[in-house]
């Protein structure tokens, strides 16, 4: 395990994205006494990668082989993003925002987070 701070500067210095982290929480409506879900941004422009990674499927499905993207968020390892949370990242001048679709990979210099692109909140 590398535990060296010079090696954690080195893989961080190759993010070039800012990643911004929102949440849906209730809040209460003082005007009709009920709590509305109301988004709220846990973190703002965290430094961060994201990486891409296309697989064809060899079966094709309908006549046609199937072509699926996976995304990899690269974050810090000590940055909480809780699950439900919609994470909009902007690298080389595209934003998009996305959810996270797996567990994460932790690792001493960054923590590796499986996404897919946000359709709406559940």
């Amino acid at each position: 395990m590398v535990t060296n701070p010079a090696h954690k500067k080195a893989v961080q210095s190759l993010w070039n994205g800012r990643a911004t982290v929102t949440v849906l929480e209730g809040q209460l409506n003082p005007d009709n006494g009920r709590t509305e879900p109301k988004e709220r941004v846990l973190l703002k422009d965290e430094p961060c990668r994201i990486s891409f990674k296309t697989v064809k499927n060899t079966e094709p499905v309908d006549g046609a082989a199937q072509v699926v993207q996976t995304v990899t968020l690269h974050i810090d390892p000590a940055v909480d993003i809780p699950a439900g949370s919609k994470i909009t990242v902007t690298q080389n001048g595209v934003t998009c925002d996305y959810e996270q679709s797996g567990k994460p990979a932790v690792y001493t210099a960054h923590k590796e987070i499986p996404l897919e692109l946000f359709k709406e909140w559940a």
